[in-house]
């Protein structure tokens, strides 16, 4: 989720949420008796054991294009204290947390006891020189420190909580879920972990004494709590890629080694082969899209069978996927070549902008490149809803016109499929969209829906658009409790247990958002209510042919760099000013146990920068910040305006040590 300054306030300079939130969905599935087998099987019987698949998703960002990793180990924690391994098959798996957009990266499956009971998760991740890597976005924020498209040199990224011998250090995540999962005995449970990568913890960039280049200190010890996960069938997956092994004897099915693509992208793109098998059915009722890229030919099948020869053994496949209620897989599209560069090459990033007539694309890749897509009167549009099998392979519309309507904005994840991916010029024969965000200002909140405004670095990217909710009769997930929601609904960012829906929900949103603005006097300007959306395509009443929000997260603005005027320690606040302004503006934190202001002392000494998290419902936590929030400290926040002026801290981080920020 990003949240960027508008042009109504652009002096007041609000950072981005850049980097959404790492997740780790746990998905029960039926599975045969025994472990150990790697591989999905869409035809096994129930007979005690439970499959549950993993997925590994993120968040986009507007200043990286690559954040990539090297998983090393995954392991389940049961509540006695003994742990379970999920094989990954070929690790290290290397991993691009900036495309996973709110869609899943599937890892592989561990095979557990119906009714065992497991209190968390625990990532291994590799942490020597080189092993994280970062790649800057084709067009990031205003005033960001990197130029487009450099990837960052390893001798300038501090991997924060390092352990191990040279050559063999590792950074380790303990995840503790918010309630112990009891493995279930029926299919299409689910849980998600959410690593949040939203807040300025997560990466801190400094610039060393005598230098000009800044040092990004990336930690990973950072808040991590559950998402709930209601309908199995609504996740949206990455598009697999694979090898193919072999098709069923009856062709109903095609079995595929699971590919990832090398982090960063080399050219041309090579393969890790992850060791795991995975197995997808046809579409027998709705028909699966299969595209020979090598022959340029396409077909809709309800088996492999008239594509047998063309999904020979050791070709390539990119897969669309969805989960069905009993945890098999199907495959909606399928596209296939010989050589593993083809099925990559078309491709895959966010929306940077459309041209007025519609007939040119602008995304930017994983390279942090701006690739231009040529759009005609043959280019499809799709939106990904496997909960609907017939709309998920139906296009949404089709040609310029459709582009040309603003139906498409930045920020949206997508997946384009070019007509011929080696031609000099790319035209766009399909376009997968994955996740339709807005974000930005709330504004002109009525009964009837409200305004998203939203800027960008380049000015003509930016969009005002007005949102209808959904349907007060469209069924929208379910309660803590497990009740069915339906029509609008939101929930303040950081505590999405805590949904306000319902009747009233529309009333309570519109005083939630009209009115909160918080000034900061001289030319800073104001902060202003400020959300995100994932929007539905049609389907209801509010947009029968057009996008509606079934949901907003009202999201904290990153402050520019401030400096504390006072402190009241009696009242759990102080007052901070921010340059360009002309009065001090009061902001309050928490420290009450499970919704506590998230807090970090940044150490700043000898260019070595050290991240601490503070747990401000402790003893210890309060006492930290306390001694370090004092008159002239430096601290960065990102806050919610709240209707009395004041600010409400969702993370505060601040800063000690020889070497304060500027």
């Amino acid at each position: 989720m990003n949240i960027f300054r508008t042009s109504t306030d652009a002096s007041l300079r609000p950072g981005p949420l850049a980097l959404g939130s790492l997740s780790l969905a746990l998905i029960a599935a039926l599975a045969a008796c025994g472990g150990g087998n790697a591989q999905l099987n869409p035809n096994q019987k129930p007979q005690g054991k439970v499959d549950v698949p993993l997925f590994i998703s993120d968040a986009s960002t507007e200043n990286w294009a690559t954040i990539g990793v090297k998983l090393l180990k995954l392991s389940l924690t049961k509540q006695d204290g003994s742990s379970v391994d999920v094989p990954l098959g070929s690790a290290p798996l290397p991993l691009n947390l900036a495309q996973l957009n709110q869609i899943g990266e599937l890892l592989n499956k561990v095979t557990l006891n119906a009714g065992d009971t497991f209190t968390g998760v625990t990532a291994t991740l590799a942490a020597n020189p080189g092993d994280i890597s970062l790649t800057v976005a084709a067009d990031p924020e205003p005033g960001f420190a990197e130029t487009a498209g450099t990837q960052i040199p390893s001798s300038r990224i501090q991997i924060q909580g390092a352990t191990g011998a040279a050559g063999a250090q590792t950074v380790t995540v303990p995840v503790k879920f918010d309630k112990p999962l009891v493995v279930p005995n029926t299919p299409g449970a689910a849980i998600n972990v959410e690593f949040d990568l939203d807040h300025p913890a997560f990466l801190t960039g400094h610039v060393p004494v005598g230098s000009s280049q800044t040092t990004w200190a990336v930690n990973f010890n950072g808040p991590v709590k559950h998402k709930k996960v209601t309908d199995l069938t609504r996740l949206v997956m990455r598009h697999h890629y694979g090898k193919v092994v072999s098709l069923s004897s009856d062709n109903s099915s095609l079995t595929y080694s699971k590919q990832l693509p090398t982090t960063p992208v080399v050219t041309p793109e090579t393969a890790t082969d992850t060791g795991v098998n995975v197995t997808v059915l046809a579409d027998a009722t709705n028909g699966t899209l299969v595209y020979d890229i090598d022959t340029k030919r396409e077909s809709t099948v309800k088996s492999f069978a008239s594509v047998s020869s063309a999904l020979a053994a050791g070709k390539y496949v990119r897969v669309a996927a969805r989960y069905q209620q009993n945890g098999t897989l199907v495959a909606t599209r399928v596209w296939i070549a010989s050589v593993f560069n083809t099925v990559w090459l078309s491709p895959e990033g966010h929306v940077l902008r459309i041209n007025s007539a519609g007939t040119e694309l602008v995304m930017s890749d994983e390279a942090g490149k701006p690739v231009k897509m040529v759009i005609d009167g043959k280019t499809q549009f799709f939106f990904r809803t496997p909960e609907n099998a017939q709309s998920d392979t139906t296009a949404i519309g089709s040609g310029p016109a459709f582009a040309a309507g603003k139906n498409l904005v930045r920020g949206f994840k997508v997946h384009v499929q070019a007509v011929d991916p080696l031609a000099p010029t790319l035209v766009a024969k399909t376009v997968d969209i994955e996740t339709a965000a807005y974000d930005g200002r709330i504004s002109s909140v009525t009964p009837a829906g409200f305004i998203y405004t939203r800027g960008f670095n380049t000015g003509s990217d930016g969009y005002n658009v007005s949102m209808s909710y959904i349907d007060a009769a469209t069924a929208n997930g379910t309660d803590a409790n497990g009740n069915p929601i339906n029509g609008f609904k939101y929930w303040n960012w950081g505590l999405p247990n805590q949904v306000t829906s319902g009747a009233d929900a529309v009333s309570s949103f519109i005083k939630a958002t009209n009115g909160s603005a918080v000034d900061f006097g001289g030319t800073a300007g104001q902060v202003y209510a400020q959300g995100a959306s994932y929007a539905r395509w049609g389907g209801n009443k509010a947009a029968p042919n057009g996008w509606s929000v079934p949901w907003v997260v009202l999201s904290p603005t990153n402050l520019p760099l401030a400096t504390v005027a006072s402190v009241n320690n009696a009242t759990n606040s102080f007052t901070i000013t921010v340059p360009k302004g002309s009065k001090p503006v009061k902001v309050n934190y928490s420290t009450t146990s499970g919704s506590a202001t998230l807090a970090y002392q940044v150490d700043r000494n000898k260019d070595k920068v050290t991240v601490t998290p503070q747990d401000l419902s402790s003893t210890a936590g309060l006492a930290a910040l306390t001694q370090g929030l004092t008159v002239g400290t430096r601290v960065a926040i990102s806050a919610i305006p709240q209707a009395d002026g004041t600010l409400k801290a969702y993370t505060l981080k601040f800063y000690s040590g020889s070497q304060q920020p500027k």
